[in-house]
């Protein structure tokens, strides 16, 4: 099994951002979890390259192999710090969140005992109705008060995440961006300057343009896919306003063909019993490489063009495949599980909406052992 990863269709993408946002706003590509499964070293060349400003990873880990394979422009640590990484943060020129009130000590006692000449410059993430990460609209005083004793790091920026910006039923984004922008207003009634203010994630940056502000934030647009917007519709105008490329083609080879009489059981389980003599292929690929294995007797692969069920249980290494409407089928011959294949195509947002989930999941899910080629 194989991936291939088109960096033109990505850089693409972000072309089409651009475009959306105006050039005057910066970019700040999301390039965590490995560049959603699909390569954050060479994803993130690319897009430094054709002028990207900032990338944004989960922790420091990530963002130091960003700056051991020589990416040098700015890397935001999204998701904060624990204490004690701060001195790697520091040595590795990696941008903190605080996402605590406490967090600012810690910030504070790494970046004097660097003995720096500049001051530390960190990202401010606030709460304002995800309920996961950042501090809350009632401790914008306490910050700025806890600030104003630290003198040797600096407010760069500030943001927060929306929970569902493709959603058009439901009021949420408006009350989170009603409260980011109050907590704003009060920051700089405290005399604290927000810095760079970003808060617009992919789907925001589709349709949202209230909440572009000075940066945004795009992650799995970026690497072509859509958000499944609500309603149905949003999807279509959105379509076609920004006309993105999907990126990621993944592929195998058929490895055996057997004839199955009618009434045989195919792989774990006998979830699959043949209703007809069938023609049976095995690929080398299974739920470890990306197959994952809520498509079991209800995915689809292309072979010589055409649509194919999966059958069976996916395993670990090895997926089955009914072949009896493509008689001449031969053994190597390519499947394709995303991507296209002469004028027949599956998506990966296609899948993911199939099977109850998010494109994110399915790119994520790709295995470390599956080859990647950069077209």
């Amino acid at each position: 099994m194989w991936a291939e990863i088109s960096l033109k269709a990505i850089l693409h993408n972000l072309r089409v951002i651009r475009k959306q946002v105006g050039a005057q706003r910066k970019i700040l590509a999301v390039v965590k979890s490995n560049a959603y499964g699909l390569g954050a070293v060479p994803v993130a060349k690319a897009l430094q390259k054709a002028g990207t400003e900032w990338f944004g990873v989960t922790c420091a880990n990530e963002g130091v192999e960003l700056r051991e394979a020589g990416i040098r422009n700015r890397i935001l640590i999204l998701t904060g710090f624990w204490p004690g990484e701060e001195k790697r943060l520091i040595q590795n020129n990696l941008t903190p969140t605080v996402t605590r009130v406490a967090d600012l000590g810690h910030l504070e006692r790494s970046a004097k005992a660097a003995r720096g000449t500049a001051r530390l410059q960190f990202h401010l993430k606030i709460n304002t109705g995800m309920n996961r990460l950042g501090i809350s609209a009632n401790e914008v005083e306490c910050f700025a008060r806890t600030l104003a004793g630290c003198k040797h790091i600096e407010l760069e920026g500030t943001f927060t995440h929306f929970a569902s910006a493709e959603d058009f039923t439901a009021q949420q984004t408006n009350d989170q961006e009603k409260v980011f922008r109050a907590c704003l207003e009060r920051l700089r009634a405290l005399g604290i300057s927000p810095g760079i203010v970003h808060l617009a994630n992919s789907g925001a940056i589709c349709a949202r343009p209230s909440t572009w502000a000075d940066m945004v934030r795009p992650g799995a647009i970026l690497y072509g896919y859509y958000q499944s917007f609500d309603p149905p519709q949003k999807k279509q105008e959105v379509m076609g306003q920004m006309a993105l490329q999907p990126c990621l083609s993944l592929r195998a080879r058929i490895i055996s063909l057997r004839d199955v009489p009618v009434g045989e059981a195919v792989g774990y389980a006998a979830r699959f019993v043949t209703k007809r003599p069938s023609r049976i292929a095995v690929i080398n690929a299974g739920y470890a490489d990306g197959v994952v294995r809520a498509l079991t007797n209800r995915g689809w692969a292309l072979v010589r063009g055409r649509r194919v069920p999966l059958v069976g249980t996916i395993s670990m290494d090895l997926t089955t495949l009914d072949l009896t409407d493509v008689p001449e089928a031969v053994l190597g011959d390519v499947v394709t599980i995303y991507g296209k294949d002469g004028e027949a195509a599956i998506e990966v947002s296609e899948v993911a909406h199939e099977i109850g989930t998010v494109t994110s999941d399915l790119l994520c899910a790709l295995g470390r052992r599956v080859p990647k080629f950069y077209v």
